[in-house]
Protein backbone atom coordinates (compact mmCIF):
# COMPACT_ATOMS: atom_id res chain seq x y z
CA UNK A 1 0.00 0.00 0.00
CA UNK A 2 1.42 3.39 -1.01
CA UNK A 3 2.14 6.00 1.63
CA UNK A 4 -0.48 8.73 2.07
CA UNK A 5 0.18 11.91 0.12
CA UNK A 6 1.67 14.79 2.11
CA UNK A 7 2.18 18.19 0.46
CA UNK A 8 3.26 21.50 1.91
CA UNK A 9 3.19 25.21 1.24
CA UNK A 10 6.27 27.01 2.54
CA UNK A 11 6.11 30.79 2.07
CA UNK A 12 8.68 33.28 3.32
CA UNK A 13 6.99 35.84 5.61
CA UNK A 14 8.50 38.91 3.97
CA UNK A 15 5.30 40.33 2.47
CA UNK A 16 1.78 39.51 1.32
CA UNK A 17 0.58 36.23 -0.18
CA UNK A 18 1.63 36.71 -3.81
CA UNK A 19 -0.83 35.49 -6.41
CA UNK A 20 1.81 33.03 -7.60
CA UNK A 21 2.25 31.72 -4.07
CA UNK A 22 -1.52 31.43 -3.73
CA UNK A 23 -1.62 29.22 -6.83
CA UNK A 24 1.22 27.07 -5.48
CA UNK A 25 -0.67 26.67 -2.19
CA UNK A 26 -3.85 25.80 -4.12
CA UNK A 27 -2.12 23.14 -6.23
CA UNK A 28 -0.66 21.52 -3.11
CA UNK A 29 -4.03 21.73 -1.34
CA UNK A 30 -5.93 20.23 -4.27
CA UNK A 31 -3.43 17.41 -4.75
CA UNK A 32 -3.52 16.41 -1.08
CA UNK A 33 -7.26 16.89 -0.52
CA UNK A 34 -8.14 14.94 -3.67
CA UNK A 35 -6.21 11.91 -2.40
CA UNK A 36 -7.19 11.90 1.24
CA UNK A 37 -3.73 13.20 2.12
CA UNK A 38 -2.40 15.97 4.31
CA UNK A 39 -1.63 19.58 3.39
CA UNK A 40 0.93 21.19 5.71
CA UNK A 41 2.03 24.78 6.22
CA UNK A 42 5.59 25.84 7.00
CA UNK A 43 6.71 29.43 7.44
CA UNK A 44 10.28 29.80 6.15
CA UNK A 45 11.27 32.53 8.56
CA UNK A 46 15.03 31.99 8.73
CA UNK A 47 15.72 35.46 7.28
CA UNK A 48 15.28 37.27 10.57
CA UNK A 49 15.91 40.72 9.10
CA UNK A 50 13.04 40.49 6.61
CA UNK A 51 10.59 38.08 8.26
CA UNK A 52 7.82 39.81 10.19
CA UNK A 53 4.79 38.65 12.19
CA UNK A 54 2.69 41.06 10.12
CA UNK A 55 3.71 39.29 6.91
CA UNK A 56 2.92 35.91 8.43
CA UNK A 57 -0.51 37.22 9.45
CA UNK A 58 -1.09 38.56 5.91
CA UNK A 59 -0.23 35.15 4.41
CA UNK A 60 -2.60 33.39 6.81
CA UNK A 61 -5.40 35.86 6.01
CA UNK A 62 -4.91 35.27 2.30
CA UNK A 63 -5.06 31.51 2.75
CA UNK A 64 -8.11 31.79 4.97
CA UNK A 65 -9.91 33.88 2.33
CA UNK A 66 -9.09 31.28 -0.32
CA UNK A 67 -10.34 28.51 1.98
CA UNK A 68 -7.00 26.67 1.94
CA UNK A 69 -7.10 24.97 5.33
CA UNK A 70 -3.96 23.17 6.48
CA UNK A 71 -3.44 20.15 8.69
CA UNK A 72 -1.55 20.21 11.98
CA UNK A 73 0.36 23.06 13.55
CA UNK A 74 2.19 25.67 11.50
CA UNK A 75 5.91 24.82 11.37
CA UNK A 76 8.47 27.58 11.91
CA UNK A 77 11.66 26.86 10.02
CA UNK A 78 13.67 29.15 12.29
CA UNK A 79 12.67 27.16 15.36
CA UNK A 80 14.01 23.99 13.74
CA UNK A 81 17.55 25.40 13.36
CA UNK A 82 19.04 23.06 16.04
CA UNK A 83 17.68 20.05 14.14
CA UNK A 84 19.14 21.35 10.86
CA UNK A 85 22.54 21.82 12.50
CA UNK A 86 22.36 18.31 13.97
CA UNK A 87 21.88 16.83 10.48
CA UNK A 88 24.94 18.74 9.24
CA UNK A 89 26.93 17.34 12.17
CA UNK A 90 25.66 13.85 11.34
CA UNK A 91 26.87 14.19 7.74
CA UNK A 92 30.22 15.51 9.00
CA UNK A 93 30.65 12.53 11.32
CA UNK A 94 29.80 10.13 8.49
CA UNK A 95 32.46 11.65 6.23
CA UNK A 96 29.84 12.95 3.81
CA UNK A 97 30.58 16.56 4.69
CA UNK A 98 33.70 18.41 5.74
CA UNK A 99 34.94 21.55 7.42
CA UNK A 100 36.10 24.23 5.01
CA UNK A 101 38.36 26.97 6.36
CA UNK A 102 38.61 28.98 3.13
CA UNK A 103 37.86 32.64 3.74
CA UNK A 104 35.42 34.65 1.61
CA UNK A 105 38.43 36.60 0.32
CA UNK A 106 40.19 33.41 -0.82
CA UNK A 107 37.08 32.20 -2.60
CA UNK A 108 36.62 35.58 -4.29
CA UNK A 109 40.26 35.56 -5.50
CA UNK A 110 39.82 32.03 -6.87
CA UNK A 111 36.75 33.08 -8.87
CA UNK A 112 38.37 36.23 -10.20
CA UNK A 113 41.35 34.22 -11.43
CA UNK A 114 39.05 31.58 -12.97
CA UNK A 115 37.10 34.23 -14.83
CA UNK A 116 40.28 35.88 -16.07
CA UNK A 117 41.58 32.53 -17.37
CA UNK A 118 38.21 31.46 -18.83
CA UNK A 119 37.91 28.56 -16.39
CA UNK A 120 34.83 27.29 -14.53
CA UNK A 121 34.25 29.50 -11.48
CA UNK A 122 32.76 26.62 -9.47
CA UNK A 123 34.75 26.65 -6.23
CA UNK A 124 36.61 23.46 -5.31
CA UNK A 125 37.71 23.59 -1.72
CA UNK A 126 41.22 22.32 -0.88
CA UNK A 127 39.81 21.19 2.47
CA UNK A 128 37.54 18.50 0.97
CA UNK A 129 39.99 15.66 1.51
CA UNK A 130 42.18 17.26 4.15
CA UNK A 131 43.18 15.27 7.23
CA UNK A 132 41.11 16.52 10.20
CA UNK A 133 44.38 16.50 12.16
CA UNK A 134 45.49 19.44 10.01
CA UNK A 135 42.41 21.53 10.75
CA UNK A 136 43.32 24.98 12.13
CA UNK A 137 41.51 26.49 15.07
CA UNK A 138 39.65 29.17 13.16
CA UNK A 139 36.16 29.89 11.75
CA UNK A 140 34.87 27.48 9.16
CA UNK A 141 31.79 26.39 7.27
CA UNK A 142 30.55 22.85 6.77
CA UNK A 143 30.21 21.74 3.15
CA UNK A 144 28.60 18.62 1.73
CA UNK A 145 30.73 16.39 -0.48
CA UNK A 146 28.99 16.66 -3.84
CA UNK A 147 29.37 13.83 -6.37
CA UNK A 148 32.05 14.85 -8.90
CA UNK A 149 31.33 12.40 -11.70
CA UNK A 150 28.21 11.12 -13.41
CA UNK A 151 24.84 12.83 -13.57
CA UNK A 152 21.98 13.81 -11.30
CA UNK A 153 18.54 13.22 -12.79
CA UNK A 154 15.62 15.22 -11.44
CA UNK A 155 12.56 13.14 -12.29
CA UNK A 156 10.01 15.91 -12.45
CA UNK A 157 6.29 15.27 -12.94
CA UNK A 158 5.87 18.54 -14.84
CA UNK A 159 9.21 19.23 -16.50
CA UNK A 160 10.10 15.60 -17.28
CA UNK A 161 13.59 14.25 -16.59
CA UNK A 162 16.06 17.07 -16.04
CA UNK A 163 19.70 15.94 -16.26
CA UNK A 164 22.50 17.87 -14.55
CA UNK A 165 26.17 16.91 -14.80
CA UNK A 166 27.62 16.41 -11.36
CA UNK A 167 30.79 18.28 -12.26
CA UNK A 168 28.54 21.36 -12.38
CA UNK A 169 27.57 20.97 -8.71
CA UNK A 170 29.68 22.56 -6.00
CA UNK A 171 30.23 21.38 -2.46
CA UNK A 172 27.29 23.31 -1.09
CA UNK A 173 27.63 25.01 2.29
CA UNK A 174 25.37 23.42 4.92
CA UNK A 175 26.33 25.44 7.99
CA UNK A 176 27.69 28.97 7.91
CA UNK A 177 30.70 29.97 9.96
CA UNK A 178 28.39 31.24 12.72
CA UNK A 179 26.78 27.78 12.92
CA UNK A 180 23.48 28.76 11.30
CA UNK A 181 22.03 26.41 8.67
CA UNK A 182 21.53 27.53 5.08
CA UNK A 183 18.14 27.51 3.37
CA UNK A 184 18.94 24.45 1.21
CA UNK A 185 19.65 22.28 4.25
CA UNK A 186 16.69 23.60 6.23
CA UNK A 187 14.22 22.86 3.43
CA UNK A 188 15.34 19.27 3.00
CA UNK A 189 15.40 18.48 6.72
CA UNK A 190 12.00 20.06 7.29
CA UNK A 191 10.42 18.31 4.31
CA UNK A 192 11.81 14.96 5.47
CA UNK A 193 10.76 15.45 9.09
CA UNK A 194 7.27 16.59 8.02
CA UNK A 195 6.89 13.49 5.87
CA UNK A 196 6.41 15.46 2.66
CA UNK A 197 5.93 13.07 -0.25
CA UNK A 198 5.34 15.59 -3.07
CA UNK A 199 7.14 18.92 -3.46
CA UNK A 200 4.99 21.10 -5.74
CA UNK A 201 6.56 24.52 -6.21
CA UNK A 202 7.59 27.13 -8.79
CA UNK A 203 10.06 26.15 -11.49
CA UNK A 204 12.43 28.86 -10.24
CA UNK A 205 13.36 26.18 -7.67
CA UNK A 206 14.14 23.51 -10.29
CA UNK A 207 17.92 23.86 -10.08
CA UNK A 208 17.67 23.72 -6.28
CA UNK A 209 16.30 20.18 -6.55
CA UNK A 210 19.63 18.78 -7.77
CA UNK A 211 21.48 20.30 -4.82
CA UNK A 212 18.82 19.24 -2.34
CA UNK A 213 18.93 15.68 -3.67
CA UNK A 214 22.57 15.51 -2.49
CA UNK A 215 21.35 15.86 1.09
CA UNK A 216 18.54 13.33 0.68
CA UNK A 217 20.93 10.77 -0.76
CA UNK A 218 23.72 11.46 1.73
CA UNK A 219 21.24 10.92 4.59
CA UNK A 220 19.70 7.85 2.96
CA UNK A 221 16.29 9.54 2.88
CA UNK A 222 13.65 8.95 0.25
CA UNK A 223 13.57 11.72 -2.36
CA UNK A 224 10.08 13.25 -2.73
CA UNK A 225 8.19 13.49 -5.99
CA UNK A 226 9.18 16.74 -7.68
CA UNK A 227 6.69 18.91 -9.57
CA UNK A 228 8.05 22.29 -10.62
CA UNK A 229 5.29 24.47 -12.06
CA UNK A 230 5.86 27.37 -14.49
CA UNK A 231 5.61 30.90 -13.14
CA UNK A 232 2.70 33.22 -13.86
CA UNK A 233 3.23 35.94 -16.45
CA UNK A 234 1.27 39.08 -17.14
CA UNK A 235 -0.86 39.55 -20.29
CA UNK A 236 2.27 40.84 -22.08
CA UNK A 237 4.11 37.57 -21.50
CA UNK A 238 6.52 39.05 -18.96
CA UNK A 239 6.89 37.93 -15.36
CA UNK A 240 3.93 39.10 -13.28
CA UNK A 241 4.79 42.36 -11.53
CA UNK A 242 3.16 45.46 -10.08
CA UNK A 243 2.83 47.01 -13.52
CA UNK A 244 0.25 44.32 -14.31
CA UNK A 245 -1.94 45.30 -11.35
CA UNK A 246 -2.63 43.66 -8.02
CA UNK A 247 -0.14 41.03 -6.87
CA UNK A 248 -1.47 39.99 -3.47
CA UNK A 249 -4.30 37.51 -2.98
CA UNK A 250 -5.91 39.78 -0.41
CA UNK A 251 -6.04 42.65 -2.89
CA UNK A 252 -8.46 40.56 -4.91
CA UNK A 253 -10.51 39.91 -1.80
CA UNK A 254 -10.72 43.65 -1.20
CA UNK A 255 -11.82 44.14 -4.81
CA UNK A 256 -14.66 41.77 -4.06
CA UNK A 257 -13.88 38.78 -6.22
CA UNK A 258 -15.50 35.51 -5.23
CA UNK A 259 -13.11 33.24 -3.33
CA UNK A 260 -14.54 30.25 -5.20
CA UNK A 261 -14.06 32.12 -8.47
CA UNK A 262 -10.44 32.88 -7.56
CA UNK A 263 -9.80 29.22 -6.67
CA UNK A 264 -11.34 28.17 -9.99
CA UNK A 265 -9.29 30.72 -11.91
CA UNK A 266 -5.99 29.95 -10.17
CA UNK A 267 -6.54 26.22 -10.73
CA UNK A 268 -6.95 26.88 -14.45
CA UNK A 269 -3.85 29.06 -14.50
CA UNK A 270 -1.38 26.49 -15.77
CA UNK A 271 -3.51 23.36 -15.25
CA UNK A 272 -6.31 22.03 -17.39
CA UNK A 273 -8.93 19.30 -17.37
CA UNK A 274 -10.01 18.94 -20.97
CA UNK A 275 -11.90 22.05 -22.06
CA UNK A 276 -13.50 22.67 -18.66
CA UNK A 277 -13.32 26.30 -17.56
CA UNK A 278 -15.92 26.52 -14.80
CA UNK A 279 -15.89 23.87 -12.08
CA UNK A 280 -16.72 23.46 -8.42
CA UNK A 281 -14.29 22.83 -5.57
CA UNK A 282 -15.39 19.20 -5.47
CA UNK A 283 -14.71 18.77 -9.17
CA UNK A 284 -11.32 20.48 -8.82
CA UNK A 285 -10.31 18.12 -6.00
CA UNK A 286 -11.49 15.11 -7.96
CA UNK A 287 -9.88 16.14 -11.24
CA UNK A 288 -6.62 17.80 -10.22
CA UNK A 289 -3.52 15.87 -11.18
CA UNK A 290 0.10 16.76 -11.85
CA UNK A 291 -0.17 15.42 -15.40
CA UNK A 292 -2.55 18.27 -16.28
CA UNK A 293 0.01 20.99 -15.51
CA UNK A 294 1.59 22.54 -18.60
CA UNK A 295 5.26 23.42 -19.03
CA UNK A 296 4.69 26.93 -20.38
CA UNK A 297 4.11 29.98 -18.17
CA UNK A 298 0.44 30.86 -17.69
CA UNK A 299 -0.79 34.38 -18.44
CA UNK A 300 -2.91 36.22 -15.90
CA UNK A 301 -6.14 37.44 -17.50
CA UNK A 302 -8.34 39.68 -15.36
CA UNK A 303 -11.31 39.32 -17.72
CA UNK A 304 -11.31 35.53 -17.25
CA UNK A 305 -11.10 35.98 -13.49
CA UNK A 306 -14.07 38.37 -13.57
CA UNK A 307 -16.08 35.96 -15.68
CA UNK A 308 -15.45 33.02 -13.36
CA UNK A 309 -16.07 35.13 -10.28
CA UNK A 310 -19.45 36.11 -11.72
CA UNK A 311 -20.36 32.52 -12.52
CA UNK A 312 -19.53 31.40 -8.98
CA UNK A 313 -21.49 34.28 -7.44
CA UNK A 314 -24.51 33.40 -9.59
CA UNK A 315 -24.40 29.74 -8.55
CA UNK A 316 -23.44 30.25 -4.90
CA UNK A 317 -25.62 29.16 -2.01
CA UNK A 318 -27.36 32.28 -0.72
CA UNK A 319 -26.37 31.77 2.92
CA UNK A 320 -22.73 31.15 1.97
CA UNK A 321 -22.79 34.25 -0.22
CA UNK A 322 -24.09 36.33 2.67
CA UNK A 323 -21.22 35.06 4.82
CA UNK A 324 -18.74 36.00 2.12
CA UNK A 325 -20.25 39.48 1.85
CA UNK A 326 -19.98 39.87 5.63
CA UNK A 327 -16.29 38.85 5.49
CA UNK A 328 -15.70 41.19 2.53
CA UNK A 329 -17.14 44.19 4.37
CA UNK A 330 -15.07 43.35 7.46
CA UNK A 331 -11.88 43.08 5.38
CA UNK A 332 -12.67 46.48 3.85
CA UNK A 333 -13.26 48.00 7.27
CA UNK A 334 -16.80 48.90 6.16
CA UNK A 335 -19.84 48.97 8.41
CA UNK A 336 -21.44 45.53 8.76
CA UNK A 337 -24.96 44.92 7.51
CA UNK A 338 -27.67 44.95 10.15
CA UNK A 339 -29.78 41.89 10.86
CA UNK A 340 -32.65 43.54 8.98
CA UNK A 341 -30.45 44.26 5.96
CA UNK A 342 -29.13 40.71 5.93
CA UNK A 343 -32.68 39.38 6.04
CA UNK A 344 -33.82 41.53 3.10
CA UNK A 345 -30.63 40.81 1.20
CA UNK A 346 -31.31 37.09 1.62
CA UNK A 347 -34.74 37.58 0.04
CA UNK A 348 -33.17 39.61 -2.79
CA UNK A 349 -30.37 37.22 -3.67
CA UNK A 350 -32.28 35.49 -6.45
CA UNK A 351 -32.56 38.73 -8.44
CA UNK A 352 -29.24 40.42 -7.68
CA UNK A 353 -26.57 37.72 -7.86
CA UNK A 354 -27.07 37.06 -11.56
CA UNK A 355 -24.53 38.90 -13.73
CA UNK A 356 -22.69 40.40 -10.73
CA UNK A 357 -19.00 39.73 -11.32
CA UNK A 358 -17.91 40.96 -7.89
CA UNK A 359 -19.41 41.45 -4.45
CA UNK A 360 -19.46 45.28 -4.80
CA UNK A 361 -21.48 44.83 -8.00
CA UNK A 362 -23.89 42.55 -6.17
CA UNK A 363 -24.26 45.02 -3.29
CA UNK A 364 -24.85 47.81 -5.78
CA UNK A 365 -27.64 45.82 -7.44
CA UNK A 366 -29.05 45.12 -3.98
CA UNK A 367 -29.06 48.81 -3.04
CA UNK A 368 -32.86 48.88 -3.04
CA UNK A 369 -32.92 46.10 -0.39
CA UNK A 370 -30.25 47.65 1.81
CA UNK A 371 -31.34 51.28 1.82
CA UNK A 372 -34.04 52.67 4.08
CA UNK A 373 -36.65 55.40 3.92
CA UNK A 374 -36.68 58.19 3.12
CA UNK A 375 -35.22 57.27 -0.28
CA UNK A 376 -33.02 60.00 -1.74
CA UNK A 377 -33.13 59.52 -5.53
CA UNK A 378 -29.99 60.03 -7.57
CA UNK A 379 -30.00 62.91 -10.04
CA UNK A 380 -30.96 60.81 -13.07
CA UNK A 381 -33.69 58.97 -11.16
CA UNK A 382 -35.05 62.21 -9.70
CA UNK A 383 -35.84 63.44 -13.22
CA UNK A 384 -38.35 60.58 -13.52
CA UNK A 385 -40.29 61.92 -10.52
CA UNK A 386 -41.94 65.02 -12.01
CA UNK A 387 -45.38 66.27 -11.02
CA UNK A 388 -47.12 64.05 -13.59
CA UNK A 389 -45.29 60.93 -12.39
CA UNK A 390 -46.09 61.70 -8.78
CA UNK A 391 -49.75 62.03 -9.66
CA UNK A 392 -49.65 58.63 -11.38
CA UNK A 393 -48.00 57.06 -8.31
CA UNK A 394 -50.75 58.55 -6.10
CA UNK A 395 -53.38 56.84 -8.26
CA UNK A 396 -51.46 53.56 -8.43
CA UNK A 397 -50.76 53.12 -4.74
CA UNK A 398 -54.36 52.33 -3.62
CA UNK A 399 -54.69 49.73 -6.38
CA UNK A 400 -51.54 47.97 -5.19
CA UNK A 401 -52.97 47.84 -1.68
CA UNK A 402 -55.64 45.50 -2.96
CA UNK A 403 -53.35 43.34 -5.11
CA UNK A 404 -52.31 39.81 -4.19
CA UNK A 405 -48.58 40.02 -3.55
CA UNK A 406 -47.29 37.60 -6.15
CA UNK A 407 -45.61 38.26 -9.47
CA UNK A 408 -48.55 37.26 -11.66
CA UNK A 409 -51.02 39.57 -9.90
CA UNK A 410 -48.54 42.44 -9.67
CA UNK A 411 -47.85 42.25 -13.40
CA UNK A 412 -51.56 42.13 -14.16
CA UNK A 413 -52.31 45.08 -11.87
CA UNK A 414 -49.54 47.29 -13.24
CA UNK A 415 -50.21 46.45 -16.87
CA UNK A 416 -53.95 47.12 -16.41
CA UNK A 417 -53.15 50.44 -14.76
CA UNK A 418 -50.84 51.42 -17.62
CA UNK A 419 -53.54 50.51 -20.11
CA UNK A 420 -56.03 52.69 -18.24
CA UNK A 421 -53.59 55.58 -18.69
CA UNK A 422 -53.29 54.79 -22.39
CA UNK A 423 -49.61 53.99 -22.03
CA UNK A 424 -47.29 50.99 -21.68
CA UNK A 425 -45.80 49.63 -18.47
CA UNK A 426 -42.35 50.75 -19.63
CA UNK A 427 -43.45 54.35 -19.11
CA UNK A 428 -44.20 53.57 -15.46
CA UNK A 429 -40.93 51.78 -14.82
CA UNK A 430 -38.80 54.93 -14.44
CA UNK A 431 -40.88 56.54 -11.70
CA UNK A 432 -41.29 53.19 -9.96
CA UNK A 433 -37.51 52.55 -9.97
CA UNK A 434 -36.91 56.04 -8.62
CA UNK A 435 -39.51 55.58 -5.89
CA UNK A 436 -38.46 52.09 -4.81
CA UNK A 437 -34.67 52.37 -5.13
CA UNK A 438 -33.75 55.96 -5.89
CA UNK A 439 -31.90 54.64 -8.95
CA UNK A 440 -32.48 54.71 -12.70
CA UNK A 441 -30.98 51.25 -13.13
CA UNK A 442 -32.28 48.51 -10.84
CA UNK A 443 -33.47 44.92 -10.83
CA UNK A 444 -36.96 44.30 -12.18
CA UNK A 445 -39.65 46.48 -10.60
CA UNK A 446 -41.66 43.33 -9.84
CA UNK A 447 -38.66 41.70 -8.15
CA UNK A 448 -38.11 44.78 -5.99
CA UNK A 449 -41.76 44.82 -4.95
CA UNK A 450 -41.71 41.13 -4.05
CA UNK A 451 -38.49 41.50 -2.03
CA UNK A 452 -39.58 44.65 -0.20
CA UNK A 453 -43.05 43.33 0.55
CA UNK A 454 -46.40 45.09 0.32
CA UNK A 455 -46.06 47.45 3.30
CA UNK A 456 -42.56 48.74 2.43
CA UNK A 457 -43.46 49.08 -1.26
CA UNK A 458 -46.57 51.07 -0.37
CA UNK A 459 -44.60 53.30 2.00
CA UNK A 460 -41.91 54.08 -0.57
CA UNK A 461 -44.43 54.83 -3.30
CA UNK A 462 -46.36 57.09 -0.92
CA UNK A 463 -43.18 58.96 0.03
CA UNK A 464 -42.34 59.52 -3.65
CA UNK A 465 -45.89 60.56 -4.55
CA UNK A 466 -46.00 63.10 -1.74
CA UNK A 467 -42.59 64.38 -2.87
Amino acid sequence: MSAPVVTRFAPSPTGFLHIGGARTALFNWLYARGRGGRFLLRIEDTDRTRSTPQATAAILRGMAWLGLDHDGEIVSQFENAPRHAAVAAQLLAAGKAYKCFATPEEIARFREAARAEGRNTLYRSPWRDADPATYPNKPHVIRIKAPQTGETVIRDRVQGDVVIRNDQLDDMVLLRSDGTPVYMLAVVVDDHDMGVTHVIRGDDHLNNAARQMMIYEAMGWEVPVWAHIPLIHGPDGKKLSKRHGALGAQEYQLMGYSAAGMRNYLARLGWSHGDDEFFTDTQARDWFDLDGIGKSPARFDLKKLENLSGQHIAQADDAALQQEITAFLAAKGASPLTASQLHTLGKAMYCVKERAKTLPELLDKAHFALTSRPIEPEEKAAKALDDVSRGILRELTPQLQNASWNREDLEATLNAFALSKDTKFGKLAGPLRAALAGRAVTPSVFDMMLVLGQDETHARLTDAADG
